[in-house]
């Protein structure tokens, strides 16, 4: 078992969390936040949020995989990214699943993350 080197809150209990579930959480957040809505950060967040009622076709997974790649890139530094897919179901819902290695550590993670 791997000693946590990060510890940061749980943003709906305000409990304390560690490595991984502190991960899945900036993910979700970065992944959730439209660009241009933080008042004070205007390029944070992703552009999924303009992805998600398109025609679901093979151009539109490209963009969804592009837009989830550059928003980790650029606002989380604790992962690189090895596979990135998603899945939409007839109700409008999307999960995005993300495979990737956790700089600094020998760790491997896979992430589920309810985007819509």
């Amino acid at each position: 078992m791997s000693r946590a080197t990060y510890t940061g809150m749980q943003r709906d209990t305000g409990e304390s969390v560690d490595d991984l579930a502190h991960i899945s959480q900036s993910v979700r957040d970065i992944l959730t936040t439209p660009v241009g809505s933080r008042v004070m950060r205007r390029t944070y967040g992703s552009l999924l949020s303009a992805l998600t009622d398109q025609p679901n076709n093979p151009a539109l997974r490209l963009q969804i995989m592009s837009a989830c790649y550059m928003a980790l890139l650029q606002w989380e530094p604790r992962i690189e990214l090895t596979a990135i897919s998603y899945e939409s179901t007839f109700d409008g819902k999307m999960t995005v699943d993300i495979t990737g290695n956790r700089t600094g550590t020998s760790g491997n993670f896979n992430l589920s993350i309810p985007v819509s």
